[in-house]
């Protein structure tokens, strides 16, 4: 199958993925029949180009790197809007990596459904179009014979509600219990070694793994997307994230967590979702685990998700939950979907 590729938004998530598609691209053509191109890509920081036959990847990927503009490569069209790009290039899959936002999902929603009006397969990471508009945007792509995969909205490439589509199929999940946010996480987890809270957000962010802002993280407000995400797919629900109550970590104290051990517990931020006679209960809390918890040994950035099932019991998969390459490679992983799902 060949791709041509429009990528909108070139930050970490999309050049992480370019990175694999040439570091992969014998493996792709001889295990999966997949050829590739990148005919356009459209950042707000780096510029807009379209070229049919073809961007240089390599030397895409060189500027961006470098934070020079895309517009000084030789292509057909430069200047575009994000909409026009993916109007006017001759991609045939949307690749979708902006920001999130979750209060109305643009500009990441408005994308999505430009290119699936057109018949496109679209790919994306953005948590915002997939949390808000789920059962929309997934008619709207079976209406146009279109595909739309998200993976790397949870838990980036580690496997998770696609477990439901292969190895878990013909389970019925009873229950959902994940550490979705590494951000808490390692805060909770530098906190354990003695830290005060302010302490470790710093550290946090010293390192790059909280904002500035770091309101998404602490607050559970990325947890609870992730958690409406599952519930859609998994569940098949139209769960809005503010419908799902929660309750960050900013108010735990470095007494809290001491005191949860001497107990012969951990404090982690749970994302949990039962449905119990018909009826969906699900949350976003503080939750003190014994150290038997399989969810109470996960430290640092790592996120982990467990599934209850009729058929296997408990299923717990451990991996990262963020990053470049990780990231990239829960698109790559979307896109050999696609092209087995084509043949």
């Amino acid at each position: 199958m060949q791709f041509d590729i429009a990528l909108i938004g070139f930050g970490t998530v999309g050049r992480g993925f370019v990175e694999l598609l040439i570091e992969k691209k014998a493996l792709l053509k001889e295990y999966y029949g997949i050829e590739w191109r990148i005919t356009a890509i459209s950042d707000l920081k780096l510029g807009s180009i379209i070229n049919s036959k073809g961007i240089d990847a390599k030397e895409a990927l060189r500027l961006a790197d470098t934070g020079r503009s895309l517009e000084n490569l030789s292509v057909e069209k430069r200047g575009l809007s994000s909409l026009e790009v993916i109007r006017e290039s001759s991609s045939n899959l949307l690749v979708e990596v902006t920001w999130t936002n979750l209060e109305n999902g643009e500009p990441g929603y408005s994308h999505v459904k430009e290119a699936l009006n057109l018949g496109k397969d679209v790919i994306t990471t953005n948590k915002g179009p997939v949390a808000l508009y789920y059962r929309e945007l997934k008619e709207l792509a079976k209406k146009r014979g279109a595909f739309f995969k998200f993976k790397g909205t949870v838990m980036s490439g580690t496997p998770s509600f696609n477990l439901i589509e292969g190895p878990l199929a013909g389970c019925y999940i009873e229950s959902i219990r994940g550490i979705l946010n590494g951000t808490t996480n390692f805060i909770l987890s530098e906190m354990e070694r003695g830290m005060s809270y302010e302490e470790a957000l710093r550290e946090a962010q010293r390192l790059g793994y909280a904002e500035a802002d770091p309101t998404m993280d602490v607050e559970g407000l990325d947890a609870v997307a992730k958690l409406a995400i599952l519930c859609n797919v998994i569940f098949d629900l139209d769960l809005k994230p503010k419908e799902i109550p929660r309750r960050g970590i900013s108010s735990i104290t470095l007494e809290d967590v001491k005191e949860s051990l001497s107990k012969g517990k951990r404090i982690k931020l749970i994302a949990r979702a039962e449905k119990i006679e018909g009826k969906l209960i699900a949350e976003v809390k503080p939750i003190k685990l014994s150290l038997t918890d399989p969810l109470a040994n996960i430290m640092g950035v790592m996120n982990a998700i467990n599934f209850k099932t009729d058929c296997l019991g408990e299923i717990t998969v451990i991996g990262p939950g963020a990053g470049r390459r990780a990231t990239g490679y829960a698109i790559l992983s979307d896109m050999i979907n696609i092209a087995m799902n084509r043949r």
